[in-house]
Order: structure tokens, then sequence, then C-alpha cells
């Protein structure tokens, strides 16, 4: 049965790391979600200097709390992407991954959601643009390199489609994944994020076994660019084949709501109305 989940970035103050996660949790839960995804940040509560017995002490509040943690994410990729040009950015994103993949262990969580590397960032437009070619060859390094590490820790590395110019569409994802034959390797789906350019469900049906987790968003073709993004329902996202192709491949984890931007004013309210959105996809 899927799990309805909601990442920490969709509440508020989330997406600055400053929303306490035992707040999260407890809010996610009187939601009427079952799961709640925290994020990897640069420091504070879940921070890269984060030790063990603190991030395992998350974990026994949480399942105190009859709450989940399935999955784990992180936007500092973005910043240090394991394709960049400088050999110590590249060794610095191994760093995080790393830490994100001992995280997600201590968390009992299962998966990391890993951005596996960009040929430009939209939201960040004096990032270099790197040739997809030496993108290509240095993703393979970097995941070759952090997929034993991921088996060793019993953690699989969830590959997201995000808009980063690179495996963009179902069957580069599925030849990229298949080059490591590792069921510690897949991908992340992003249902908002490949609506742009194509279909959800198209893309769940030919991942198929390499479904590692899935994110909830929603996108309206007309909107365009990042404005494009909207509220559960609101957009072209086709969730009943969405749920229908779910069934079919065979994926029963955490269907995870990820909210940004979250709203001007009573952010607050997304919370409830991604939750209602989701019982009326999920069937419930």
């Amino acid at each position: 049965m899927l799990t309805k989940a909601i990442n920490y970035w969709s509440f508020p103050g989330g997406l600055e790391g400053a929303k306490p996660i035992i707040e999260a949790v407890r809010e996610a839960r009187a939601a009427g979600y079952e799961a709640l995804e925290p994020a990897l940040a640069e420091g504070g509560e879940l921070g890269l200097e984060t030790d063990e017995a603190s991030v395992r002490a998350i974990a026994r509040m949480a399942d105190a709390e009859g709450v989940r943690i399935q999955s784990v994410a992180t936007g500092l990729l973005w910043a240090s992407p394991l394709t960049s040009d400088d050999p110590a950015v590249r060794a610095r994103g191994l760093t995080i991954c790393r830490k994100l993949i001992d995280v997600a262990a201590w968390l009992g969580a299962g998966a990391v959601l890993v951005i596996p590397g960009a040929v430009d960032v939209f939201f960040m437009p004096g990032a270099p643009v790197t040739p997809y070619a030496d993108v290509y060859e240095r993703a393979i390094d970097a995941i070759g390199e952090l997929e034993p590490y991921a088996q060793e820790r019993s953690v699989a590395i969830g590959l997201e489609n995000v808009w980063n110019r690179f495996l963009m569409e179902p069957s580069s994802m599925c030849s990229f994944i298949d080059l490591f034959d590792s069921p510690w390797v897949g991908a992340y789906l992003d249902t908002g994020n490949c609506t742009a350019f194509g279909y959800a469900e198209h893309w769940i049906r030919m991942l198929d076994h390499r479904l590692k987790r899935v994110h909830f968003k929603d996108y309206r073709r007309d909107g365009g660019g990042a404005s494009g993004f909207v509220d559960l329902l609101a957009g072209d996202v086709n969730w009943p084949e969405v749920v229908a192709a779910l069934n079919e491949v065979g994926y029963d984890g955490p269907v995870t709501a990820e909210m940004i931007p979250g709203y001007k004013h009573y952010p607050e309210v997304l919370i409830q109305n991604t939750s209602r959105a989701m019982d009326a996809i999920l069937g419930r």
C-alpha cells in the first residue's frame, strides 16, 4: 500500500532549515500523513556535522509519534554537483552524498534523493554550463563510487529527474541506471518535473523495478517555467493514470508531496490542502 508522505521543505521554515523536525513530524501526523521526508542541510538540526546519536534520536522521536521516515532529500548538490568541472567541488558532492547515505541509514529510511549531475541549473543563472558528455561520464564515475557505500549501508540511491538538462526522458534514465546493474541504484521520480516535458505515467511504466521513491508534484504546462508548479489536482498530471501505473509496476513505497514554493499568506494551509488532495488521488 502506498504511504502518504510529506517533504520537510513543504512546511514554513523548512527550506531554510529553521523548522524543528519534531514540529514538522507532529504537524504532518495531525494533517493525516503517515511519513515525513527530512532533508539534509548545511547546518542545523540535520546538517553535515550532525552526529549519529542525534540522528537516531530524531528517528526515535518520529517513531514515538507514529510517523515513518522512508527517504531523505538534500538540496546541497545544486551548489556542489557531482559533475562539476572543478574536482574539488565534485569531491565535496561525494562527501555530501556519503553523509546523506549515513543519515538515511541511521534513520532507517532506506533511500536517498540524489541529483546525478547538471548541465546547467535553471534557478542559478550564474552557474557554469557543463557539456553533456562530461556530465554523463562524471555522473557514471560518481554513482559508481557511491554504489558500494550505499550497498554497505542498505540505502538505495534514487536519482531524481529534475530540471538539470540531463537524463531528461525515461529511456535515458533507464539506460543510465542499468549501467550499474545494482538494486541499490534506481530512480526517484518527480511527477511534476517530468510533466513539463512528458507524462509521469510513461516514466513510471518504463522505470518499472528501477523505481525507488516518488515525489508527488503537479505542473500546469500553460504556466511555463517554474511558475507552472501548482497545487496537487490543479495541474496537468494525470493522477488516475499515475496511480494505475504505480500499481502496475508493483510500487508500494512512499509517495511524498514536495510542495515548493509555499503560499505567500497562511502557508500552513498548504499542508492541509495537500493532504486532502492526496486522499482523493489515493482513493482514501
